[in-house]
């Protein structure tokens, strides 16, 4: 299949284009505390020449505990993304879990994200997809990347045409996610370009009622992925991991953001 871009907005991801960066938190917490985050990623994303969007969740359906904290909801979320997509003047994304969902959060963000364990949800994809958005399709840690090509044949039967794939790990193995880089390159064979998960490809999941995490290994994997010609990385990133709502065992903290971007714009700039 030939390489493909995926466009948002004013950015185009793919061959021969500067690396992309897509971070935030993990749910959506204040709009202050998530304008700190996307101006600090923002600002050093700028000093580098790495296009950047900005990533948060308005809802985390897939929680392990029934009582986690899952963030503010549709409406109030969607609001809360707006606002902060004005006030940085950069695309946003977010995940939908349901096909209800794809349209209005279509209204308010550039990317939509489909989670890993509905990337096989037909209706879901499709919805997304008659949004006329860009759509990024995260791996099912269950899947091997040649069956993603059913997913990306679902998106252009259902009519998108800008699109990407995320890699995130896979559960077999170690007792914690495991990635494939051999399947890393087969992914990218496939045609649209490639985004790196190199903050959940952490987890240790099910560990405890929250699932665990091995963030001091995000920046070997991240750079391990520029170095493999991934088009894209995708950190979740707070200034207090411990304190965030959700996903606090993996995200980076903020202020160890900006040294990562550098060797990763090194390593893309030597190949």
């Amino acid at each position: 299949m030939m390489e493909q871009t995926c466009r948002i907005g004013d950015i185009v991801i793919g061959p021969d284009r500067p690396l992309c960066i897509i971070a935030g938190p993990c749910a959506l917490e204040s709009v202050d505390l998530c304008l700190r985050i996307g101006e600090t990623v923002g600002g050093a994303c700028a000093d580098l020449g790495l296009p950047y969007i900005f990533k948060a969740s308005f809802d985390k359906a897939n929680r392990s505990s029934i009582a986690s904290k899952r963030g503010p909801g549709v409406a109030q979320g969607l609001r809360d993304l707006s606002t902060i997509r004005r006030r940085l003047g950069v695309p946003v994304t977010t995940d939908i879990h349901e096909r209800e969902q794809a349209s209005a959060a279509a209204e308010h963000v550039d990317l939509l994200q489909i989670p890993a364990f509905l990337c096989r949800q037909t209706d879901l994809l499709a919805a997304a997809a008659a949004t006329g958005r860009p759509v990024n399709v995260k791996k099912g840690q269950f899947l091997s990347p040649a069956e993603m090509k059913h997913v990306v044949r679902k998106l252009e039967e259902a009519g998108c045409t800008d699109m990407m794939l995320t890699e995130r790990g896979t559960f077999f193995g170690y007792h914690r996610l495991v990635n494939d880089f051999i399947g890393l390159g087969d992914l990218m064979e496939i045609g649209p370009p490639v985004c790196f998960d190199a903050t959940h490809s952490t987890q240790l999941p099910g560990a405890t009622e929250t699932s665990g995490g091995r963030p001091e290994r995000a920046p070997l994997l991240a750079r391990a992925a520029v170095a493999a010609g991934v088009h894209c990385i995708f950190l979740e990133c707070h200034p207090e991991p411990a304190a965030a709502l959700s996903d606090a065992s993996n995200m980076l903290p903020l202020d160890q953001v900006a040294a990562l971007l550098r060797s990763l714009a090194a390593i893309r700039g030597a190949m």
